[in-house]
């Protein structure tokens, strides 16, 4: 892995991490041990490819940046009731494949949210 790889998934990871409440751009090129031009850049870079939400704040009397990734917790109940979990077919299930998730009737049934009676 190059270093420019490795330093992006750090960053990525730190700024996962942050969670809600997010970090300063200023503390992450601080953690990662980089100057504040190549956070900067970083952070940037995260923006356009809709990786990291960059919010202008006003910080210790100065206007900032603080990072939040975009990236949310997978937990066991946001996967709940996936019928892919019971799917005697989930082995042969890929794009292209004898099974297809694009074109799967149950996984699209599960996606579609239900309407309140």
């Amino acid at each position: 892995m190059s270093h420019k790889n490795s330093l992006d998934q750090r960053a990525l990871k730190i700024i996962f991490e942050a969670g809600s409440e997010g970090i300063m751009q200023s503390e992450l090129w601080k953690e990662l041990g980089v100057s504040s031009r190549e956070g900067s850049r970083l952070a940037l870079r995260f923006e356009e490819k809709g990786s990291v939400e960059r919010r202008k704040v006003l910080h210790d009397g100065r206007w900032s940046y603080k990072l939040f990734s975009k990236k949310e917790f997978v937990t066991m109940n946001s996967i709940e009731g996936c019928p892919c979990m019971i799917c005697a077919d989930i082995d042969k299930c890929f794009e292209s494949g004898q099974r297809d998730p694009v074109s799967c009737q149950d996984l699209t049934t599960w996606f579609t949210p239900r309407k309140a009676d």
